[in-house]
């Protein structure tokens, strides 16, 4: 009875033990597939298979098991109000330096109209290029927050002395599309531009290509430096500065009298032009701004763009432009 008793109690003991392991070994796989496999920066990855952690591969980004996804979203309707904005941002540049520094004469038309060309020929080849190459639509990964756009900071150290280098570009494609676009931009300028000036009596186109030389440059530092920051700034950006510019272009009117000031920029289709485009970057900016989430409530406030021009127009007689005028466009013009 004894020698039972013992074998029963042998029998139990060595099953709760197999019990006890078999917890043991399953939390430990599970420690040593979930946990261990986890890389240490916030955006290292591994491919599948692949037990390394590094950047992962252009058009894929890590999930939260540091394993390299591929993107397959579309950009957000914001995204694609960032990706005009940067583009609007060169093609205004080249209207702005072209109108300062042109004779007022018809072939100043033939100037803008080929800036334009080129701003649609680069941003349509840009377009070609990206994932899917060929067509228009556009693979992209989501932006998260703020630190996907500088992925470089985030690099883990070892030991406080070997690094893993994992940048990489976490906001696919936002951030390379609009250096490809600037690089074709100026690409299709130096190619269509120089001729058409060349055309034109005296050159007077040669003055703008010469700025386009450095802006174009120092618009891509810009972006390559500060581009989360423009991501998340640009439509209050572009409010304050299409209501600055729409006042400045105002002041510099020679006549600053109330029905002079309706009337010129009624009439003269130079100056309609300019406030017709100041407005609407007005309503870009506020359709960025709201995103037209409820657009029953936020559709209205477009209305309120030629706010700040009547609010101008009205309260002229109570301002003094008198140190603008001097440096109006009319002067700079034919130098």
């Amino acid at each position: 009875m004894d020698t039972k008793m013992s074998v029963l109690c042998l029998l139990l003991c060595l099953g709760f033990v197999s019990c006890v392991y078999e917890n043991i070994n399953g939390a430990f796989k599970y420690y040593n597939s979930n946990v261990q496999k986890t890389c240490r920066g916030k955006y290292c990855g591994r491919m599948p298979g692949n037990s390394t952690c590094r950047a992962c591969p252009r058009g894929y980004s890590p999930d939260m098991t540091s394993l390299c996804v591929q993107c397959n979203s579309s950009p957000t309707f914001y995204d694609w109000l960032y990706l005009g904005f940067m583009s609007l941002t060169s093609l205004v540049l080249h209207w702005s330096f072209i109108d300062f520094v042109s004779r007022p004469k018809r072939g100043v038309l033939l100037l803008h109209l080929s800036a334009l060309v080129e701003s649609v020929l680069a941003a349509v080849i840009t377009l070609l290029l990206c994932e899917p190459v060929g067509s228009f639509e556009v693979r992209s990964c989501p932006v998260n927050q703020f630190s996907d756009w500088y992925s470089m900071f985030f690099n883990p150290t070892q030991d406080y002395y070997n690094t893993d280098y994992c940048t990489q570009e976490i906001v696919y494609p936002l951030y390379s599309m609009v250096m490809i676009y600037y690089v074709f931009s100026l690409v299709f300028m130096m190619l269509f531009r120089p001729i058409l000036s060349y055309r034109l009596q005296g050159c007077q186109g040669q003055k703008s290509i010469y700025a386009a030389l450095y802006f174009l440059p120092i618009l891509i530092l810009i972006h390559a430096v500060l581009a989360g920051v423009i991501y998340y700034a640009f439509p209050y950006v572009v409010v304050v500065v299409s209501v600055i510019t729409s006042a400045c272009h105002l002041a510099t009117e020679e006549n600053q009298v109330m029905k002079d000031l309706i009337k010129q920029n009624v009439t003269n289709i130079r100056n309609l032009t300019i406030l017709l485009s100041h407005w609407a970057l007005h309503a870009y900016g506020i359709i960025a701004i709201t995103q037209l989430v409820q657009p029953a409530y936020q559709a209205p406030l477009v209305a309120l763009v030629p706010f700040p021009t009547i609010f101008y127009i009205l309260t002229v007689k109570f301002t003094d432009p008198a140190m603008v005028y001097p440096f109006s466009t009319i002067t700079l013009q034919g130098a």
